[in-house]
């Protein structure tokens, strides 16, 4: 018996072996049930979704010599020569071979008669969209009031092509692409039957080179069958598409975070070897850093079930997010003048180095002159010092005394608060007014001997943690301080991200901060007992909101444009200086 294709061999003979494209099934199959029938049904969708398919299984449904219902038989002659394409009442026309109005005319012209053998005559027309204007006009009114015995199901890759009169005569079914997930599992279970052994990692590669289309999945599947000998595995899959290695692709995105310039050349050349396409290896790395991305805002929507999910939570937590949003800028707009560059590789090349030459923390100090003559290199700041330095404009911006009044002035006297000056031109109705809101006095430092979890809170911003690490240590609680070990909570539910790396950095930070050796622990627990630095700085934030908003009610100048004006103040639009 000759060798059929999986794509032939694993066609769905009934609704119930159809994967995917649930929401066009429940339509079809309670209008089947209840005897809803209409008489002309357009399926959308790109190629390999199974619109010729379910047409198919709808003549089924409709000729099935046990009655009509949405599951045939599958073994009277109506079936079994529906399934072999010979059924006499089925009329399959391929639209992209009979365009002309004569082929039209044709075609109707045995709309009157009854079914041969079948309930109803099925007129199934594929890529109709590629009728002419004419063809169109001479279906028009047959599909208007056909008669009660014939059915049009009409399938396209193009409904925008289809004239609005033919379109607001039909019930349409948009068909959906399928996900990876979907067609992964659809593979599994046909490898399985056909006892075939395979690399999950091949089929999701498989999946991803199917873009949305089943059929085509399975004819690559095909194809990587023959080209592994009877079996597929990720290697021959990977050479046989020529698609990228995503190993050397999360190598360079951990070249990146850690600036290693050397390494991140060695796996461009490794790549070079493999003779691979760079433009898609610029490709795949923006898409690696757009699922780090999502990853670092919206943990919950990582998919664990991608073979790689696991390398994407792990660089979440190792890169900054404001670096992943820096690579993916500077690689978007390599990417568009790649082709510029005198070959692919310099130019994927020169794109990387610029995402080090340019990232905030990896700019080298420039040299500047000492006082010891011109020319001599700047020192460059410890550690210590660039941490302080940062937490200096954060104590400065929290030491901001209270205002008095939205409408009072700028003192000139240096010793004065600040206040902001009522802005020019306010208007009857509306007000937007800005104060700058109560701080609160801190000490110059924090000693570790001194810290305490009411501390930790307070002066949260002045540890120097940045990035997802001050994110994730803002939803800690300080237990308790031993001598020189800390020992912090962190509810579980704020904990997707944590990881050994941050714990690490985390401890580093506070090192530097304390300038003392001390290790630290971090628990997860189902709720934290004490009040954590982000929920501290909430309250603190609605607060002087809320003391704001009071002394824009209780100001005399408001209160008059109110009076002579019948203002009224957008409390919705008070907000703290520092917000603007």
């Amino acid at each position: 018996m000759s060798y059929q294709v999986l794509a032939r061999k694993w066609r769905p003979k009934s609704f119930r072996e159809l994967a995917g494209q649930a929401h066009v099934l429940k339509a079809l199959v309670n209008a089947l049930d209840h005897d809803r029938l209409h008489h002309a049904y357009l399926f959308t969708g790109t190629r390999g979704v199974g619109k010729t398919t379910i047409a198919r299984i709808l003549a089924k449904c409709l000729n099935c010599e046990t009655g009509v219902s949405s599951e045939p038989c599958g073994t009277c002659d109506a079936c079994v020569s529906i399934g072999e394409g010979r059924f006499v009442d089925l009329i399959e026309v391929d639209a992209a071979s009979k365009t002309k109005v004569d082929d039209t005319r044709e075609l109707l012209e045995n709309v009157q008669y009854t079914p041969t053998r079948g309930r109803y005559k099925v007129y199934l027309i594929d890529e109709v969209h590629m009728l002419s204007t004419h063809s169109f006009n001479a279906l028009l009114k047959t599909l208007e009031e056909p008669p009660p015995h014939v059915k049009f199901l009409l399938a396209t890759t193009d409904p925008q092509k289809i004239p609005a009169t033919i379109l607001s005569r039909c019930l349409q079914f948009s068909l959906k692409n399928m996900t990876p997930e979907k067609i992964v599992e659809h593979l599994t279970h046909i490898l399985g039957q056909e006892m075939i052994g395979f690399d999950e990692a091949a089929l999701w590669q498989l999946a991803r080179s199917a873009q949305g289309s089943m059929r085509d999945a399975l004819s690559l599947t095909d194809q990587a069958i023959a080209f592994g000998g009877g079996k597929l595995n990720a290697a021959d899959v990977e050479s046989m598409l020529g698609t990228i290695d995503h190993t050397a692709v999360a190598d360079l995105a951990r070249c990146l975070a850690e600036g290693n310039a050397p390494e991140l050349l060695d796996v461009i050349a490794r790549q070079s070897e493999q003779g691979v396409d760079f433009a898609a290896v610029l490709g795949e790395l923006l898409s690696l850093l757009h699922r780090i991305a999502i990853a670092q805002a919206v943990p919950d929507a990582v998919d664990k079930t991608l073979p790689d999910s696991a390398t994407v939570i792990e660089m979440a937590g190792a890169i900054a997010p404001e670096d992943v949003q820096f690579f993916y800028q500077v690689g978007l707009s390599g990417r568009r003048d790649l082709p510029l560059a005198p070959d692919a590789r310099s130019g994927l090349e020169m794109i990387l180095l610029r995402m080090l030459a340019f990232k905030p923390a990896g700019v080298h100090q420039l040299p500047a002159a000492a006082p010891g003559g011109a020319g001599t290199p700047a020192k460059k700041p410890s550690a210590t010092q660039a941490e302080a330095a940062q937490a200096a404009p954060v104590s400065q911006q929290q030491n901001k005394p209270q205002p008095q009044s939205v409408a009072s002035q700028p003192q000139a006297a240096p010793p004065e608060p600040e206040q902001v000056s009522e802005p020019s031109g306010v208007s009857p109705g509306s007000e937007q007014s800005v104060i700058k809101p109560a701080g609160v006095a801190h000490s110059a430092v924090v000693g570790l001997s001194d810290l305490t979890p009411l501390l930790w809170r307070e002066r949260f911003d002045d540890f120097g943690l940045a990035g997802l690490l001050r994110s994730i240590c803002s939803h800690c609680v300080l237990d308790s301080v031993q001598g020189s070990k800390l020992m912090f909570s962190i509810a579980q539910s704020n904990a997707h991200l944590l990881n050994d790396t941050h714990i690490e950095r985390f401890e580093k930070a506070l090192q530097a901060y304390f300038e003392h050796d001390l290790s630290l622990t971090v628990n997860q627990v189902e709720e934290v007992e004490q009040e954590t630095p982000a929920e501290y700085q909430l309250r603190r934030e609605q607060e002087n909101l809320d003391q704001l908003k009071m002394l824009i009610r209780e100001d005399p100048h408001v209160l008059r444009l109110m009076q002579e004006f019948q203002a009224t103040v957008d409390e919705n639009s008070i907000r703290p200086a520092s917000d603007k």
